[in-house]
């Protein structure tokens, strides 16, 4: 993934004040344009999302729907018949085009994914004291799509206060759960500005039907070995002993359970990735994004969790009692990837890439480990039954195709090739409990993701056979 300082001639008229309405271009020319694998068509289209004016791009999979006209956001991520972000329903079809703002001047969240400048805070004019913004999280933004018809890319205005214009474009993936994302901010102000760009994603903790909260919605993360904090991460709000986040030391991560108490924490995670799970299906959201252990984050963290919920915290500039009430506090469990700190001098841009994938791992199991083509949730075992080998695993897909295990000798020569199932999908967990047999001088195995044409897709995992007595 690419991040990268590019200088650019300031030709956007700022506005007259942070009140001053933006102009929404929709580019409808463009929409005409489609990629095609069969009817796995991606290019974006107009429609409407929960009474909002929006954008949709899909493919067989995955439908990702975007708002331009309330802060350029991302309302939804649908993989099958699962919906994961959480969405506002008392503000549903509602805007605020003149003002970004409520009546009182207070925030509208609506929901879904936007992008924040970070860190945020209250004490000075190099922390960002939203929400609200009325500027990046609540006026329209520009709405363009590729010309070639692969993406959209959304611009907000120009914000006096942070002194940054955002813009992004998303891409949802031919054949995959996969949707890239270039997120870049530009100084459009006249003094040198350091700000962080905060993925700001809420997810729905709720239960459908029900006015209880989900206990089956986790999150994990890699706890990077040289944490700069003492636990491996940094509580930022609420209790410093909040159960909702706890230490898997044996495995080395970091659990995230939702239970309805209101906190924040940051980690230095190092691994590039972020899995949020509702278990019930067990039906996974990944972040995926490249750290930089030289950089400097904003709050020192790569990744950022918020809970809604019970208790007290101090926000603001003072401290706030948070109701056990879901109509005033309602259900959501934020997880949060953060680019490194970029110092900009007037006019230069940063750009900060980073992807989203689903899966399904089939329940409430842990995602211990994640690549560009699947989640881990219980690793690779082999175990020799007799002549034969035993395989078993747990894995959720980013792709569908079929699940094929590659055996090699110990100079790494390809013996055979074994086809463990060849129709797996993101849409339901890859489960591997098979008994093969394989060439006398195996010895490691690896298990691949194959398209139908028998393309390699990537790697999932690899296990040493062990040796016989």
């Amino acid at each position: 993934m690419k991040q990268k300082l590019k200088r650019f001639g300031r030709t956007q008229r700022r506005p007259q004040s942070i009140w001053g309405r933006l102009t929404l271009l929709v580019v409808v020319g463009a929409v005409a344009s489609t990629v095609e694998a069969g009817n796995d068509a991606v290019s974006p289209g107009a429609t409407r999302y929960r009474g909002w004016k929006a954008y949709l791009l899909q493919n067989d999979l995955v439908q990702v729907h975007v708002a331009p006209e309330i802060g350029g956001r991302v309302l939804q991520y649908r993989l099958g018949e699962k919906e994961f972000f959480w969405i506002n329903e008392r503000l549903a079809g509602k805007t605020s085009t003149e003002t970004g703002l409520d009546p009182q001047g207070g925030w509208l969240n609506y929901g879904g994914d936007k992008l924040w400048p970070a860190p945020q805070g209250w004490d000075n004019d190099e922390q960002w004291p939203g929400p609200p913004d009325a500027v990046l999280d609540g006026q329209p933004y520009r709405a363009e799509i590729d010309p070639d018809g692969k993406g959209i890319r959304l611009t907000s205005g120009d914000d006096p206060r942070s002194g940054i214009r955002f813009s992004r474009r998303l891409q949802l993936h031919s054949g995959s759960t996969r949707v890239s994302i270039e997120a870049t901010m530009t100084n459009v102000c006249d003094k040198p500005r350091r700000w962080g760009i905060w993925s700001h994603t809420q997810f729905d903790a709720g239960l459908p039907d029900s006015d209880d909260y989900n206990r089956l919605m986790r999150a994990w993360c890699p706890i990077n070995p040289q944490s700069r904090f003492d636990r491996g991460y940094l509580t930022i709000f609420g209790d410093q002993g909040n159960p909702s986040f706890e230490v898997d030391a044996e495995r080395g991560l970091l659990k995230v359970s939702y239970r309805y108490l209101v906190g924040k924490i940051g980690l230095d995670s190092h691994a590039g990735w972020v899995a949020t799970v509702d278990g019930r299906r067990g039906d996974v959201f990944v972040q995926r994004f490249r750290f930089e252990p030289e950089s400097a984050y904003p709050d020192g963290s790569s990744v950022e969790f918020w809970h809604n919920g019970r208790g007290r915290i101090h926000a603001y500039g003072a401290w706030t009692d948070m109701p056990a009430d879901r109509s005033t506090n309602p259900y959501i469990f934020e997880s949060e990837i953060l680019s490194p700190f970029a110092r900009l001098r007037p006019g230069e841009s940063y750009t900060w890439t980073y992807d989203w994938y689903a899966c399904c791992i089939g329940g409430d199991f842990p995602v211990v480990d994640c690549c560009e083509v699947a989640v881990v949730s219980t690793p690779l075992v082999c175990r020799h039954e007799g002549d034969r080998v035993r395989l078993s695993g747990r894995f959720g897909v980013f792709y569908p195709g079929r699940l094929v295990l590659e055996s090699c000798d110990k100079t790494n020569m390809l013996l055979a090739t074994n086809v463990l199932n060849p129709g797996i999908t993101p849409l339901e967990p890859v489960v591997v409990d098979s008994v093969i047999t394989l060439p006398p001088t195996s010895r490691r195995v690896t298990l691949v993701v194959e398209d139908a044409r028998g393309k390699k897709i990537g790697e999932i995992a690899r296990s040493e056979l062990p040796i016989l007595p």
